[in-house]
């Protein structure tokens, strides 16, 4: 019983561990070369709901975005949120962005009797130095997308991420 108990203790350690791997920043160690910046963005459609549009990987590598900081910085306050902004820089140079489209809640209640939409995906593109770039999206019942766009020319950079119909979760994928 002991010794079952124990292994217990190890295997939840582990997995409390692995389920907090930590976030890295989009530039590769080592890399010296020019750098863009990648905002998230968001429809606020009410203090407790917002569709956002993030970065969830740049070249692999687990970013923190403005879905992550928004929990983080509104936790705590029930029904009520404040979308927190989120930027980052990434290399000037072939980039693999994994993004996402996702309605967001205050409160886990609002998810489960409210509606989600998702999308998400890769696009690759290749920054230009010293630009900004924004993700950018669309959720609703007949067409759901997200997508990069150079910041201040609109210009849509690499492949929008679409999905034609419903982008509805289910009740027990929100």
């Amino acid at each position: 019983m002991k010794k079952l108990l124990s292994r217990l203790v190890l295997l939840s350690s582990v997995v409390i561990l692995t389920a907090c791997a930590p976030f890295k920043t989009a530039i590769p160690d080592g890399y010296a070369g020019p750098t863009a910046v990648l905002k998230d963005s968001a429809t606020v459609m009410s203090t407790s709901k917002a569709d956002m549009y993030y970065a969830l990987t740049v070249d692999g590598n687990n970013i923190d975005n403005m879905r992550f900081k928004t929990r983080r910085q509104n936790e705590g306050r029930g029904m009520m949120m404040n979308v927190v902004e989120a930027e980052r820089k990434i290399p000037a140079r072939e980039t693999k962005v994994s993004v996402a489209a996702r309605t967001i809640y205050a409160a886990p209640i609002l998810a489960m009797a409210g509606t989600v939409y998702q999308v998400t995906g890769d696009i690759v593109f290749t920054p230009e130095p010293n630009k900004v770039y924004v993700l950018r999206g669309a959720l609703d019942e007949s067409y759901s997308a997200v997508w990069i766009e150079e910041e201040v020319t609109k210009t849509v950079v690499g492949e929008k991420v679409e999905i034609k119909g419903s982008a509805k979760l289910g009740f027990f994928e929100k």
